[in-house]
């Protein structure tokens, strides 16, 4: 664009294609000084009639109508000056605020007409944005404090698998501060970490270093594009302090099921053999011997029922997800139970992601525990579902006594029930967590009884 000279009322030149130039409106301010000396012209011209028409000498006409025309283009000139340096200040403080620099105000204003009004509202404007510009700052500081000081690694890759940024807990697992950033995950041994599960736990190497890792993935946008962030959290230690007192707690248990099958096998053993060893032998020799065997047998059916219930722990397989009909499941675990009829209360349609067999599984162990419960008082059982947040929740309710203590429910071989094996709960829990959900049983609030709540994370179709 190649503007004419300012305040000479000239229109603007402006280049077109093809190397020409076209005319446009001149600008709002060289319209406004124009409006300005319009307006004086009929004062002006009615003045020049009366002196023209006066008995003055002409050199006396001439003189005051010459002195009148310059006091009225001086008055324009001043108008056209101040107007002009509002105009412009205001531009320079616009200027400032586009630059990030809140630190412009435009001083000695008032309320009391448009103008004032104006420059107010810009003044607050720029306080506003300076004391965001604080508070982002304070909090951008804050946030890259945390991120140094936290001993979890941070990464931030591009869309093409680029370390843009990385903390210094992320820089140690590497032991190295410098050649990181613009690798790719591929070069660090990342990639599998931008693909599958947003959140599990990984094998990762690095170097001489090798372990578990907690592993969660989420994405942000910086500057318009697609980031992929990467957060990573050594659990190997954790893990074997859990995996520690898992096995004492296994052991404890085992050796408390082996004793209380072994000694009553050792005493009778020790009691049979001393009846032979007697000469001559009693009478009722051949009962104490069946009665004692027949105990023998009895607590060696326990154990292997025991042993079966470990190998069942032991092998539980992955599950194979795929979309499954949650209200198809629901009604046929419901219909395999032949002892009481469990009332199915229809749902919404819902799709989940599922291994069929195994969801089918914890509803049949969450029924049959219902229905158990409700057989000693007599009660009912009813099943109902719902979906929220993209989360099924089945619940299953009965009407029996309660639970008297809820807090061992889900450790291997606890139970309250008389002929209970004490993996039903826990092998529920651990195919509802690895299909990302959850199991939990509680007392209900209103009524009688207690209830199951099965969630699983509904299938994205």
């Amino acid at each position: 664009m190649k503007p004419a000279a300012e305040g000479t009322g000239a229109e603007e030149l402006i280049e077109a294609e093809g190397g020409t130039a076209r005319r446009v409106r001149p600008g709002l301010h060289t319209r406004f000084v124009g409006l300005v000396l319009l307006t004086g012209v009929p004062a002006i011209a009615a003045a020049v009639y009366f002196i023209v028409r006066s008995d003055l000498s002409s050199t006396s006409r001439l003189v005051l109508i010459t002195l009148l025309i310059a006091a009225w283009l001086g008055l324009v000139m001043v108008v056209r000056s101040r107007s002009r340096y509002h105009l412009r200040t205001v531009s320079n403080l616009l200027a400032a605020l586009r630059e990030g620099d809140f630190s412009f105000r435009v001083r000695d204003v008032s309320r009391s007409d448009p103008y004032g009004e104006f420059v107010a509202e810009l003044n607050q404007l720029a306080e506003t944005l300076r004391r965001q510009r604080v508070e982002d700052l304070e909090a951008t500081a804050l946030v890259r404090k945390v991120m140094a000081e936290i001993d979890v690694a941070v990464f931030a890759f591009d869309a093409s698998h680029r370390l843009r940024q990385v903390n210094t807990a992320g820089e140690k697992i590497f032991n190295r501060e410098e050649g990181l950033l613009g690798a790719t995950a591929e070069e660090l041994g990342l990639e599998s970490c931008l693909s599958g599960a947003p959140s599990r736990t990984v094998e990762l190497e690095f170097g001489e270093k090798a372990g578990r890792w907690e592993m969660r993935r989420g994405s942000f946008r910086q500057h318009g594009r697609p980031n992929h962030l990467l957060v990573l959290s050594d659990v190997s230690r954790a893990l074997q302090a859990e995996e520690l007192a898992a096995w004492k707690r296994l052991i404890r248990v085992i050796g408390h099921e082996l004793n209380n099958s072994l000694a009553p096998i050792t005493s009778l053993a020790g009691s049979m053999e001393r009846v032979i060893d007697q000469d001559p032998l009693p009478e009722d020799w051949r009962n104490d011997l069946g009665r004692g065997l027949q105990v023998i047998a009895s607590r060696v059916e326990a154990l292997n029922r025991f042993m079966g219930d470990c190998s069942r722990l032991a092998k539980l397989p992955q599950p194979t997800i795929s979309p499954v009909d949650l209200g198809g499941c629901v009604r046929n675990a419901a219909a395999l139970e032949k002892r009481l009829a469990v009332e199915v209360a229809d749902g919404p349609g819902a799709i989940v992601a599922a291994d069929q067999d195994q969801l089918e599984q914890v509803l049949i162990n969450l029924m049959k525990n219902a229905v158990e419960a409700s057989l000693e008082n007599g009660g009912a059982v009813t099943v109902h579902w719902s979906v929220n947040d993209g989360t099924a929740e089945i619940v299953i309710r009965d009407e029996g006594p309660g639970l008297p203590d809820s807090g061992n429910l889900f450790v291997p071989f606890f139970t309250t029930k008389k002929n209970g094996s004490g993996i039903g709960l826990f092998l529920s829990r651990q195919i509802a967590e690895a299909h990302g959900g959850s199991v939990a049983v509680r007392n209900r609030e209103k009524s009688r009884g207690c209830e199951a709540v099965l969630r699983i994370p509904e299938a994205v179709v």
